[in-house]
Formats: C-alpha cells, structure tokens, sequence
C-alpha cells in the first residue's frame, strides 16, 4: 500500500493588516483604500446602479467602475475615493488625533 506524505500547514498571526503581512511599501495606505473601495461598492451595490450609471455619477468611465467594483483601487488615490463617496451622497470625516504609540495608524469607521 502506498501512502502519501502529509504536508503540514503553517500559518502566522496577522497583524490586523493584510497588506502589511504581504509586505506592501505602504499598508496603511492600501488599507484604507480597500476600506473606501469597499464602501463605494456597497452603496453602488445596494442602490442597483448599473456600471454606467455610477460611472456617470462618479465622473469615470465604465471600465474604471468595473475595477473598483473588483476591489482594484491601485489607479485611485485615496483622495479621489473621497470624491466618489462624496459624489454618491456621503459624509466623510477625518479624524486626526495624538496617539500613545511612536507610530501612528489609520483606521476607518463606517457609518
């Protein structure tokens, strides 16, 4: 009887952000994109928006529209995400405060 070898699986603690676990020159930054793609994919989603539609609203083409709907942000500056929100009819608020730590970080809280 041939038997097969068990390849073990390892894993690590995250650190609570992906993008810094996979190594990216700025997670903070990559974080709070997927964040802002992520809420302008909801709204977009619930409001039953077809891609030209929200491309219309957003002021970008259809392709572009597709891409954050794929979660594929790279081409937006977090600035621009702003915009988006802002053009889909939302607040947003930032927040800058001191912090305990010797580095800051970015979180995001949606409403």
């Amino acid at each position: 009887m041939v038997t097969k070898k068990e390849k073990r699986i390892t894993s690590e603690k995250s650190s609570g952000n992906v993008f810094a676990d996979l190594g990216f020159a700025n997670p903070e930054r990559e974080q709070l994109k997927a964040h802002l793609t992520l809420q302008i994919y909801r709204i977009i989603k619930k409001r039953g928006l077809t891609q030209t539609e929200a491309g219309e609203i957003l002021g970008i083409k259809q392709p572009h529209v597709s891409a954050l709907m794929r979660n594929r942000s790279g081409n937006f500056s977090v600035e621009r995400l702003v915009d988006f929100l802002i053009a889909l009819g939302q607040d947003v608020e930032i927040t800058v405060r001191p912090t305990r730590k010797d580095h800051g970080r970015v979180s995001v809280v949606l409403g």
